[in-house]
Order: C-alpha cells, then sequence, then structure tokens
C-alpha cells in the first residue's frame, strides 16, 4: 500500500514538473534549468544553465552533437590593486571526454596543460579580451572544460561559446556575445566542423571569431592559398556564426541578469588634461627616430621629468612634512606621497598621451614614430651558417628586432609523439621553439618554461612552414628549429618565420618554396583605415588591430589578426591582407639575396640518412626474433634504424660506411628471389638428387645434381659439402614457389 503511494507521489511530481513534454529540473538553489536550442552548421546547438556549477558566478553547459563543454566564469569579489586587466581563460582537455587514458608510461592524470590546450586557451581568449572596457581591473577567470568529445570535428569551437555564453550571464561589462569557426576548404566549398578525414584533405584551417556585426580575431593556416579565398572564408564565417550569437542573446533575456557594479581605473579628465598640456611640444618630429632604444629612452627621460616637476607641486601639508625634518627628509616623504597617490595615474595618462601622438601623425602626416612611410619596411639585415657547429643557422635582422634560429636534423625516430585528449594524436616531425627572455627587451626578469604567448609564437612560425616542408619519403627527418630572440621591437613571431625559413635552407632542407612574413598594423579613423606594413611596438599599442601574414609567392600558408576595438568589416580587413602582399614579397626579396634556396649538401654535423621501401609482410624478417636481428645489425655497423608501419625503412649514421653496410644487410634480409640473377649462396644441405644452397635470408633453392657440374657426377659429395660457399644462377621459380638452382649456367670469370 505504502509502494502504491510513493508511485503515485512520484507521478504527480513528475506531472506537476513537466513542461512541454520535457522534464524541468530544479537545482538546490530553486532555480530551474533554462534551456535554449539552435540549428548551427547542420547539428542542434543548446545551451543549458543551471544544472551543474551552483557556486561559479555563471556556468552554461554547451551541447553540439556528442561535444559537450562546460563553461565556467567566476568574477573576483574582493578589489584589486593592479596595472592591468586580470583576466584568465584556460580550456581544460580531460582525456575521458575522448574515451581516452594519457599513453604516458608514468603520468595517467591530467597535468600541465599540453601545448594544443595552451594555443586553444589563447584562441579562446583574443577574441573576449578587446571586449572589455578599458580600465577595469575585477578579477575574472573563465574555464571551458570539456566533459565530452565527439570525435567527429574539433570541439574548440564549442569551448568558444561556452566562455562566451558564461560571460554573458556573469553581469560584467563584456561586450559580447561572440562565436567562431573552424573553417576548412574541401574541392573548393567551405566547411566547418570538418571530420579528421575532412581536415586531412582541405587546405585551409581557417579560425574566425566574430560579433553580431563584425569579426573580432581570425587565425589561419593554409596550402598556399590566395588572398581572396581567406576574404571568402571570413565572409562565410561571419554568416555562419549568427545562429549561435542569436541564441546566446536569447539565453541572456531568459535568465535575466544582474549587472555587477563596477568602477573603471582610469586617468580622470582633469589628469588627463594637465598632462596633455604639459606634453604639448615635447613629443612629435623631436622623438622621430629610426633607433627605437634611443625612442624610448628620449620618452623616458621626458616621463621621468614630468613626475619630477609634478612632485613639486605637492605641498608640505599634503605630503605631511613637518619643519623638523632635513631638506633630504622632506624630498624622501614628498616624493612617497607622490608615489602613493599620482604616479599611477599620471604615468597611465602619460601613456595614452603617447599614443594619441603617434596615431594623431600617422593619421593627419602619414608619418610614423621612427620617420617611416606607411608601406615602409624597417632596414634589413641576414646572414647565414654563423654557427659552426650547427646543421643551419641564421640571424634575421629587422630594425630593431632580431632573431637567431637553429636548425637541427635527427631520424624520424625523433619526432614527437603527440599526447592530447584529441583522437587523432600521432607525431610531430617538425618542431618549432620560440625563445624570447626578458632581457631582449632590456627588462630584469626570471627565466623559466616557455609561457603561453611563446608557445603561441612559435606555432604560428611552425605552422607556417608546414606546407613547403618535403615529405617524409623525400627527406625522411625529424626537423627541430629552435628560434632566440636576441632583440625586440614588434614583431618578433614574423622574425621567428623569415630566420627560421632562413636557417631551413641553410640546413639543406628541400623546401618546395621559401616563406616570409610580414606584421601589419591598422589604426581606424572613423571609417578610414591605415594600414601599417611592419609593425613595430610603439604603433601596436596604438593601433586598433595588429595581423601577421606569411606566404610564399603562391600564396598565404598562415595568418593571425588581433583586433583591439569591438569588431571590423570584413572590407577593412581585406584591405589590410592585400597590401600585407607587397610587404612580404619585399622582405622575401631580401631572403633570397642572402640565401637563394636550400644548399645542395647537409651539414658534415648532421646525421646521413638512407631510406628503403620495404613490403610489410618483410618488416619482421629485418627485426627478426624479439629484435635479435635488427639489434645485431645496429650494433655491428654503429647505426640507427627505424621502420614505419608503411614498410618505410630510414638507417642513420655519421658516416656513409656504416650506412651502407647496414643498408646491403637490411637489403640482403627483405630481397625477393630475381630469375637470372647470379647469387653467392651456401650449402645448407645435401641429397641424393642434389643440394640445397641458400641464397637470401630465409630462402633455399635446388641445386639438381646435374645443374653442379658439366661433367656426370656419381655423387654430389663428389663436388660439394654443407657449408660451402658457391656462386648459383637462378633459372626459375615454379608455380610453388619453389626455387631452381645452377652452377652450370654461372659465366667464368
Amino acid at each position: 500500500m505504502i509502494d502504491i503511494l510513493w508511485r503515485i507521489l512520484a507521478a504527480e511530481y513528475l506531472l506537476f514538473f513537466s513542461k512541454k513534454g520535457n522534464m524541468e529540473i530544479i537545482n538546490p538553489s530553486g532555480k530551474h534549468v533554462v534551456k535554449v536550442e539552435t540549428d548551427f552548421c547542420g547539428r542542434p546547438l543548446t545551451l543549458e544553465v543551471n544544472r551543474v556549477g551552483f557556486r561559479t558566478t555563471s556556468s552554461v553547459l554547451v551541447s553540439y552533437g556528442d561535444t559537450v563543454v562546460l563553461g565556467s566564469v567566476v568574477v573576483g569579489t574582493k578589489p584589486v590593486v593592479q596595472d592591468f586587466f586580470p583576466l584568465s581563460i584556460d580550456y581544460e582537455e580531460k582525456y575521458y571526454a575522448s574515451g581516452k587514458i594519457s599513453s604516458s608510461k608514468f603520468i595517467k592524470r591530467e597535468g600541465r596543460p599540453s601545448d594544443n590546450a595552451v594555443l586553444i586557451g589563447r584562441l579562446i581568449d583574443r577574441p573576449i579580451r578587446p571586449l572589455f572596457p578599458k580600465g577595469y581591473r575585477q578579477e575574472v577567470q573563465v574555464v571551458a572544460t570539456v566533459l565530452s568529445m565527439d570525435p567527429s570535428f574539433r570541439p574548440d569551437m564549442v569551448a568558444m561559446i561556452a566562455a562566451s555564453s558564461a560571460l554573458m550571464l556573469a553581469g560584467v561589462p563584456f561586450d559580447g556575445p561572440i562565436a567562431g569557426l573552424r573553417i576548412g576548404r574541401v574541392n573548393g566549398e567551405y566547411q566547418a566542423f570538418l571530420s579528421p578525414e575532412q581536415r586531412e584533405a582541405s587546405d585551409l584551417d581557417l579560425v574566425v571569431a566574430g560579433k553580431a556585426d563584425g569579426i573580432t580575431m581570425v587565425e589561419a593556416g593554409a596550402n598556399e592559398v590566395s588572398e581572396d579565398v581567406i576574404i571568402g572564408g571570413l565572409e562565410w564565417g561571419l554568416k555562419m556564426i549568427q545562429p549561435a550569437i542569436k541564441l546566446q542573446n536569447e539565453l541572456r533575456e531568459k535568465v535575466g541578469v544582474t549587472e555587477q557594479e563596477y568602477s573603471l581605473v582610469l586617468p580622470s579628465e582633469e589628469v588627463q588634461a594637465k598632462v596633455d598640456a604639459w606634453m604639448k611640444g615635447k613629443l612629435g618630429d623631436e622623438l622621430r627616430t629610426q633607433d627605437a632604444v634611443e625612442r624610448n629612452h628620449l620618452i623616458d627621460e621626458i616621463k621621468w621629468q614630468m613626475h619630477d616637476e609634478f612632485s613639486q607641486e605637492i605641498t608640505d601639508e599634503e605630503a605631511g612634512i613637518t619643519a623638523k625634518m632635513s631638506e633630504e627628509e622632506k624630498m624622501t616623504t614628498r616624493t612617497q606621497y607622490y608615489d602613493e597617490h599620482f604616479r599611477a595615474d599620471y604615468s597611465e595618462a602619460f601613456e595614452l598621451a603617447v599614443k594619441k601622438d603617434v596615431r594623431k601623425h600617422i593619421i593627419e602626416d602619414g608619418i610614423r614614430p621612427d620617420g617611416r612611410k606607411l608601406d615602409e619596411v624597417r632596414p634589413l639585415s641576414s646572414q647565414v651558417g654563423i654557427l659552426p657547429r650547427t646543421h643551419g643557422s641564421s640571424l634575421f635582422t629587422r630594425g630593431v628586432t632580431q632573431a637567431m634560429n637553429i636548425v637541427t636534423l635527427a631520424p624520424l625516430s625523433y619526432a614527437q609523439l603527440v599526447d592530447t585528449m584529441e583522437v587523432t594524436d600521432g607525431t610531430r616531425r617538425y618542431m618549432h621553439h620560440y625563445n624570447a627572455p626578458s632581457y631582449t627587451v632590456g627588462e630584469v626578469g626570471r627565466l623559466g618554461s616557455p609561457g603561453r604567448r611563446e608557445i603561441g609564437h612559435g606555432y604560428l612560425a611552425e605552422r607556417a612552414l608546414i606546407p613547403v616542408l618535403p615529405s617524409e619519403e623525400d627527406f625522411p627527418y625529424a626537423i627541430r628549429s629552435v628560434t632566440e630572440i636576441m632583440s625586440q621591437n614588434g614583431s618578433t613571431s614574423m622574425a621567428a618565420t623569415c630566420s627560421s625559413c632562413l636557417a631551413l635552407m641553410d640546413a639543406g632542407v628541400p623546401l618546395k618554396r621559401p616563406v616570409a612574413g610580414v606584421a601589419m598594423g591598422l589604426m581606424m579613423d572613423g571609417d578610414k583605415p591605415y594600414v601599417l606594413t611592419d609593425l613595430m611596438d610603439a604603433e601596436d599599442f596604438a593601433g586598433d588591430m595588429d595581423f601577421k601574414v606569411t606566404g610564399t609567392s603562391e600564396g598565404i600558408t598562415a595568418l593571425q589578426m588581433d583586433m583591439k576595438v569591438h569588431g571590423l568589416p570584413i572590407k577593412v580587413l581585406a584591405e589590410a591582407i592585400e597590401k600585407a602582399h607587397a610587404g612580404r614579397m619585399f622582405i622575401m626579396e631580401h631572403m633570397l639575396s642572402v640565401l637563394p634556396g636550400p644548399r645542395e649538401k647537409l651539414s658534415p654535423y648532421a646525421p646521413r640518412i638512407e631510406k628503403l621501401k620495404v613490403h610489410p609482410d618483410k618488416i619482421g624478417s629485418i627485426i627478426g626474433k624479439g629484435g635479435e636481428t635488427i639489434n645485431k645489425i645496429t650494433s655491428e655497423t654503429h647505426t640507427e634504424i627505424n621502420i614505419g608501419d608503411d614498410g618505410l625503412v630510414t638507417i642513420s649514421a655519421v658516416d656513409g660506411a656504416s650506412i651502407e653496410k647496414a643498408l646491403a644487410w637490411v637489403k640482403s634480409l627483405v630481397e625477393e628471389p630475381e630469375v637470372g640473377k647470379i647469387y653467392q649462396g651456401t650449402v645448407v644441405s645435401i641429397k641424393d638428387f642434389g643440394a640445397f644452397v641458400n641464397i637470401l635470408p630465409g630462402i633455399d633453392g635446388m641445386l639438381h645434381i646435374s645443374q653442379i657440374s658439366e661433367k656426370r657426377l656419381a655423387k654430389v659429395e663428389d663436388v660439394l659439402k654443407v657449408g660451402d660457399s658457391v656462386k648459383v644462377r637462378l633459372d626459375a621459380i615454379d608455380d610453388k614457389g619453389r626455387l631452381s638452382l645452377s652452377m652450370r649456367r654461372v659465366p667464368q670469370e
């Protein structure tokens, strides 16, 4: 009876909380689950709140196909005193999301983010960060956690939508929403959410992020595509992300958001006006110099002069100075009071004044801080082969920015194993690493592992060169390219690209075509864009967009665009992309004047590698039982042998003689018997009717008694015995694979 009553109550409970046939769940806070859905690129996209993440400021569960991503936001409640916006955006890979356990032998728990996770975190961060107002200092943490991953497409763009959706509900001054798409091009058609097979066939990997009315971030890798292909992808992407943007606005309306109170840390109008008036006549022509270090030094001197003068305006009463104090104590007390109450505001006002001056002269006079025209590249200088023992090296200098690159070659077994949440793991044969210590900008800093910026810059330079690398079969080497930034003043990632291309050619890597890169800038004056070629730091800080383009004479290989304004129309981006072509071709001409193409020979210090393609069925013959055969070859010839699943055998050593010995040995193990060929064989057994002779490893043939000698023999033993080395000719192979040998038909020497 009690059981029946409970069932009735449960049924009434379900009926009461059901809505339009769907169960409406209530979380511990008494809030109903809110769910919205739309069609997005052919699949349902669902946003759901109040199911999980009860202690966050806001959480959104995003589902797309079998991919589920939790976007969560926590906004700090304590006031922060910092001179930057403390926003952190992280992308969390969870191996369980794709049904995997890490392949690491010792560590199975997720630890430090993989490079892939860092790059996706940056990808989500870059279109979001500029959409907060300047001067916002509240601490904000955004985490996108992949809980389930559909193997048919990458989850990164779902994570971007999750991060944006959560921010839209957090009550922070975020000028969103945004959405993004990773776009490919297969058979000339743009597609999103590509499968691994489609990505392999695509000549484009383009990420477009934007708002309802403009694009906020672009990143691309491409197989030498034209500018028109990129522009077409931007137009297609902006159109296709609109349903995801509308869905986020719909969710915000349904949930109802309480805006959080905040204040912006900006100089007051009074402070800014005072600084602007003081600086009048101190900037402009006096600071135009090609020497960026000298210019920065002059600006610092003006800044210190300003602080000195303004600090003297502090009255004794304000600073708490008494008559009993010595002059030195008075000066110290006044300076301390100024530093605590005024220095930060005046410094920020000073920086804004410098930026306004840079913009003013570029827009009104067409003159840049170092005196260049808008389309002019800084002075270029390059060298190759500068390090005696490395396999390839270069030094690329553009203005004050300087990048040294070192290339190291190794057998394919040294390729990096990639272990991530995503199913499409494998090996990374070409690795570009980028280092930029603090001394490269004249600052004191702690040395440590590479940060997100270093990983991102290295990846951009890496993907710029991947389309022109030779295939593994043509050039069976693992390649590590390391860029050591020596000095920087803008666009070190493009310097890294150019220097790595030169070092690869210096190492003798047979690139399909050389690659050059250029950084471009953009300043908007109303609707009119001003495009700057070869961006430097001062222009970057004062500009509205910076973007980098790399490519060959045939097309673009990589692209990265970051907007500092809240979205730009495609027409403006198209103009910037088109103007970048002339800049990178100018730099390409300089590079080719230093080294016209890859060197014909490798460095004498690089390992020599010979390759041999065998039938996969023959791999076992090379390896032997328990690796006995291959271990014997490598130990006796002092070589390294690598065998791919497809039967590609590579043999490497420092000297050619060792390689030749090992190569002959491997060939003998996999060689197929050839009719008409003469073999040096060994007698392995004797019968009444003839002898069995081993001509290749594991392959014996029958030498009939009639084929041993021109004379008639009574017994085989009259001429041969077991262990004798004899020359025989392979006369025939019958339909059962049996070999017939002859000594009589071996030509006499």
